[in-house]
């Protein structure tokens, strides 16, 4: 059983796709990441970094529990895992491992930031908001001139790369990108998309019992971009 520590934001999205692609069965528990759950010890335990999603795997090597943090650790594990989604020769992994880290080192911090200065700073600096819509933009073109040639994005096979990107491209406009200027982008964003289990991977803790608030009250504002998300912790 993969118990799950999570919440519905992109990076929470990968691990759920990953956990549908796969027919595992899982747990969901939700982290109130807008209430500071993630600082709770019990969940700093597992996820030392204090960000979601982290999994407990109850059956891990050896039949013993492990516990990984970091959205890539984790779709690296779960393929190591099953033995899906993650080629094993190492022309073809190499090719899914090196665009999993565009992702985490470019798509995802990167995006994360044109979010940011888009809709949460108090203020609004043209420069960051401008420097940030421009190296989404550069992404994207990166990631266009990629799919002119493959059908996904490490090769003609879909795998944890894919996952990894999918739900921060999803949301193309709140980064201030249209699809019109990156075509095989939203031929790709359109493919993935169509699958099932990205379907329901993208509604994981979307709803349900005390759902994380759409709106950030000031509260909110301070535990995920304030003092309480910079305090030193022991």
């Amino acid at each position: 059983m993969i118990k799950l520590y999570s919440a519905a934001t992109p990076n929470g999205h990968k691990v759920h796709i990953m956990l549908e692609e796969l027919g595992l069965p899982y747990e969901a528990n939700r982290v109130r990441i807008g209430q500071g759950e993630q600082f709770k010890p019990s969940f700093l335990k597992i996820s030392p970094n204090n960000k979601i999603p982290a999994i407990i795997d109850t059956d891990g090597p050896g039949g013993k529990p492990i516990s990984v943090f970091e959205t890539g650790a984790i779709l690296f594990y779960l393929g190591e895992k099953t033995g899906k989604f993650l080629p094993k020769r190492t022309r073809e992994r190499m090719e899914v491992m090196q665009w999993l880290m565009f992702q985490m080192g470019g798509i995802g911090p990167m995006l994360g930031q044109a979010h940011h200065f888009r809709h949460y700073a108090p203020k609004k600096i043209p420069y960051a908001f401008d420097r940030y819509t421009n190296e989404a933009a550069r992404l994207y073109g990166v990631m266009d001139r990629q799919l002119k040639k493959s059908k996904f994005i490490a090769n003609d096979k879909y795998s944890i790369a894919d996952m990894a990107c999918y739900p921060w491209i999803a949301m193309h406009a709140r980064q201030g990108q249209d699809m019109k200027d990156f075509r095989h982008v939203k031929r790709w964003l359109e493919t993935v998309g169509a699958r099932p289990a990205v379907k329901r991977g993208m509604q994981v803790l979307v709803s349900g019992p005390e759902p994380e608030k759409p709106k950030f009250s000031a509260t909110a504002r301070d535990v995920l971009f304030g003092k309480t998300q910079y305090q030193r912790r022991k």
